[in-house]
């Protein structure tokens, strides 16, 4: 059977261009060794949806998680969320968590299969009842957060370590999964300078039989996540021509981390027809710090929404974007931060010509930090050995695959966290040095 491949890229160019191809077909016998197994495990799943409790707003990349467990999940922009749990399963507690919410446990014999309703409470803390400054301005105080990054971030040159995972959906069944340890040569927050990414081991598993008639890819693959890193890269959403697009608002404050915590809502201002972006800043009240950020495409209009992300497509397609988000959190040392984690979540509709039924596909790639050391020499990889922004993970990875690296952990599990995957990879690592094979930082 003859397959349309489909290439979609979440590379941040004014935060996202998708190139959509129609290329060559892909017969199934070419799929490799390393294809997801034929026999799953039986999960019990339960669905739902997590909001805020005043609002009933949705919260976007709630975090659920099996208490005890590496299994979790988290919403997406419509706040709604599937978790799967192995069917020997049936005790424990659901952990409901959002950034300056309280966390909520609901034991998890009460989840039903179908429509969880979630409210979580806001951790609300008084500002009149706390020794600040209170900012007068939003904006004045985004403005001085990034004028701040190059007492607040990291100055220094920095190798880093990081997992990367990135995982294609058609509609709620897994397609494509790619997992990998990179190398990030991460120039200093105050420098132009691009970040380089070195791929370090890497392996897939693809079943393009999920997909019908389509083949489809990720492009971009570690960039997807990097560029997300607004303390770095904020020409992609607040550049100095755009800023000023943005409405921002205070939300209530909160505390995470016995640190006071700015809220700063932003949304682009009503007579800006292009689709921009909305979300929350949070950002330290004492020294004004951004410490994480959620944000999402405002969908004002599906077609201009499309020509920022489709620049080529088959003829006979309509290509729209139903969701894009994105997040991005930030960790400290010894007085400095730099970026730790980000997540993307892409999800689009292809409308067929003369096809009665549509097809949403979903692309969620997430990178996590696991280690790092001052870049002290300052050296950057060769430009045969960085990986190009244009990667597609699911083919190169064939490249890099070392079973020897990947050990027991031989199977890649969709539904478990990336926590629990950096676990692993940390110990793989070390033994790896210990071995005195080449390893990462």
């Amino acid at each position: 059977m003859k397959r349309n491949l489909i290439t979609i890229t979440s590379k941040i160019g004014i935060l996202g261009s998708i190139l959509l191809l129609l290329m060559v077909s892909i017969p199934l016998q070419d799929l490799h060794a390393q294809d997801i197994p034929k026999q799953e495990m039986s999960f019990t799943q339960y669905k739902g949806e997590v909001l805020d409790s005043q609002t009933n707003n949705p919260l976007v990349f709630a975090n659920i998680a099996l208490e005890g467990t590496n299994i979790s999940t988290v919403t997406n922009t419509e706040g709604e969320f599937l978790l799967k749990v192995p069917e020997n399963t049936s005790d424990g507690n659901v952990l409901v968590s959002f950034l300056g919410y309280k966390t909520k446990i609901i034991p998890l014999n009460q989840m039903r299969a179908k429509n969880n309703r979630v409210q979580l409470d806001v951790s609300v803390t008084e500002l009149a009842e706390v020794n600040v400054i209170i900012p007068k301005s939003a904006e004045r105080l985004v403005r001085e957060t990034l004028d701040r990054k190059g007492e607040n971030y990291f100055n220094d040159a920095t190798l880093m370590t990081a997992f990367y995972r990135e995982t294609i959906k058609k509609r709620r069944r897994n397609v494509s999964l790619s997992e990998a340890v990179v190398n990030i040569y991460k120039t200093p927050y105050t420098s132009a300078k691009r970040d380089a990414v070195k791929l370090f081991k890497a392996r897939k598993s693809t079943d393009y039989s999920k997909l019908d008639t389509v083949a489809l890819k990720l492009q971009g693959g570690p960039f997807n996540a990097l560029f997300v890193d607004i303390m770095k890269y904020p020409e992609y959403i607040f550049s100095s021509d755009r800023i000023s697009d943005y409405r921002f608002t205070f939300d209530r404050s909160t505390r995470i981390n016995d640190k006071l915590i700015y809220v700063v809502n932003f949304e682009q201002r009503p007579e800006i027809a292009e689709p921009l972006y909305k979300g929350k800043l949070f950002i330290d009240a004492d020294k004004k710090i951004l410490t994480s950020a959620i944000y999402a495409l405002n969908i004002t209009d599906k077609y201009m929404a499309s020509k920022m992300f489709v620049r080529k497509k088959p003829r006979n397609a309509q290509v729209f974007p139903n969701e894009v988000a994105y997040r991005v959190d930030y960790r400290e040392k010894d007085g400095r931060w730099y970026y730790g984690y980000s997540n993307v979540l892409l999800e689009f509709k292809v409308d067929w010509d003369r096809r009665l039924f549509n097809s949403v596909y979903s692309m969620t790639a997430e990178m996590a930090v696991t280690d790092w050391e001052k870049n002290t020499s300052g050296d950057f990889p060769k430009n045969k050995e960085r990986i190009k922004s244009t990667i597609i993970m699911s083919d190169e990875a064939i490249g890099f695959s070392d079973p020897d690296f990947w050990g027991e952990y031989n199977i890649i599990e969709p539904e478990k966290s990336i926590e629990s995957a950096i676990k692993k990879i940390q110990r793989q690592l070390k033994r790896s040095g210990e071995d005195g094979g080449t390893s990462a930082p």
